[in-house]
């Protein structure tokens, strides 16, 4: 369910000196990507003209090689090199290219490709550049960024400079970095690709949600051995039917509500049950229990939530859950997954006393702290271990942005849990499952329209 690694600028430049302590040289290393990444281009432009901006390092090296390629390819191209190349692996490729270098004012074509700053930027761009920048996109009919568009800061995706250019097109060279899966440098970036050149795999790096593959119940299976999951309802029992129902198509065996009220909305294929709440929950067939959709925020909301934490064997929390938990409640150890929005994860960083800037590190510190797996939800989703795994995942259908898909999510990764598997990877699960449902269910959709398409998303995974 995890799929390409996801490199910070350090991680990246370890990668590559492992390359280099095995014998490849830096020239050869930057033959082999900008070479790719010239192919790309070369498709896109056909015979058409190409204007590539080469910085001074070795993004700008990776211009020239690509200017070169294209050049002996047939296509027409102009070189634009506002500074001097400062590397010596640039300042050779520079040479191969040989010493036309065109005017950034004269230039135009079908094909601008930005070579200009690469990943390693954390600071803007000078407005020279940011103007040279907006004016060679505006002249060209497709723009082509090398590894990252210049002015996005790789490990947090910021966009440095205001009114920077959209590309159609990102090629990623040897590994993603945070920036091409995060907000807002995602989308400038257009499509993207990713160029393999060799990076070995790195046991820390963070990873991509990918398609899961889910194994269909066993010949012997029966509704409890596939997992009994308990809904705590509150005073909003709308949120609480809508989870259970995203958790009937998720795989679980059965799903239960305990309500201390029925509610004439419950389908017949739920069963309610309004026993005392701490007598519920001593069944010993549950294997994982949700709270917090619709639980509400008063004091009988957070004796339900004390006597849930107290005896869930395994426990997911969300929408209200977030917002009454201490770190006090949680004082056994058992599976625990967190899945706030925005919002609800600053209520849990304040009181867990997380004092960290970035989204990824707050949810990063709040995992190690807390004990809990944190699905932080959201336009970039990621996912947080306590012991540090870190999962992004692509981005999903924007239509997702309408009430109560939130509680379809909680409702799918609550019944992943209780089909035994372990937070992390029943957060990842969900997030692939809630993104495929959205792709399934077309624009406009409601939230419970967005939970009836589940069972086909856990179809695809099958």
């Amino acid at each position: 369910m995890l799929g390409d690694q996801v490199l910070t600028v350090a991680q990246m430049r370890d990668a590559e000196q492992a390359l280099f302590d095995n014998g490849t040289s830096v020239d050869a290393l930057m033959e082999k990507a900008a070479g790719r990444a010239a192919e790309w281009i070369r498709r896109i432009a056909a015979r058409r003209a190409v204007t590539v901006l080469c910085g001074p390092g070795n993004n700008g090296g990776d211009g020239f090689v690509i200017a070169r390629i294209l050049r002996n390819s047939g296509n027409l191209v102009t070189v634009i090199a506002p500074l001097a190349s400062t590397t010596d692996a640039a300042q050779r490729a520079r040479q191969r290219w040989g010493s036309d270098i065109g005017i950034a004012g004269d230039a135009s074509g079908d094909v601008f490709v930005d070579c200009l700053f690469g990943s390693g930027l954390t600071r803007p761009l000078v407005n020279d550049h940011v103007l040279m920048l907006r004016d060679l996109a505006a002249r060209h009919r497709l723009r082509v960024a090398i590894d990252l568009p210049s002015g996005i800061a790789s490990d947090t995706g910021a966009v440095l400079n205001e009114q920077l250019p959209a590309y159609d097109l990102t090629l990623a060279l040897g590994a993603w970095k945070f920036a091409h899966w995060s907000l807002p440098g995602r989308g400038l970036m257009g499509q993207m690709r990713r160029i393999a050149i060799g990076i070995g795999e790195l046991s820390e790096a963070a990873r991509m949600v990918a398609r899961p593959v889910i194994a269909p119940p066993d010949a012997e299976s029966h509704k409890y051995r596939r997992g009994l999951l308990a809904v705590v309802a509150g005073a909003m029992p709308g949120a609480t039917l809508l989870a259970a129902a995203a958790a009937q198509r998720s795989g679980a065996g059965y799903v239960k509500l305990l309500t201390a009220q029925s509610d004439p909305r419950t389908p017949v294929d739920i069963v309610a049950d309004d026993t005392p709440l701490p007598e519920a929950l001593g069944d010993n067939r549950i294997a994982a229990v949700l709270i917090g959709p619709g639980l509400g925020r008063d004091d009988r909301a957070t004796a339900l939530l004390a006597d849930t934490v107290m005896h869930a064997p395994a426990l997911l929390l969300d929408a209200d859950a977030l917002t009454l938990l201490r770190p006090a409640m949680l004082g056994r150890e058992v599976p625990l997954l967190a899945t706030p929005h925005d919002g609800e994860l600053e209520t849990l960083c304040d009181s867990f006393g997380i004092n960290a800037k970035s989204r990824r590190d707050r949810a990063r510190a709040l995992a190690r702290e807390s004990g809990m797996v944190i699905l932080a939800k959201g336009p970039d989703t990621i996912v947080a271990a306590p012991d540090g795994r870190l999962a992004l995942a692509p981005p999903a259908p924007s239509w997702l942005s309408v009430a109560g898909t939130g509680d379809v999510l909680a409702g799918i990764a609550a019944s992943r849990m209780a089909t035994g598997v372990c937070p992390f990877d029943a957060a990842c699960e969900a997030v692939w499952l809630h993104g495929e449902a959205a792709r399934r269910a077309g624009p406009a959709f409601t939230s419970s329209q967005l939970a009836e398409r589940v069972s086909e998303a856990l179809a695809a995974a099958l």
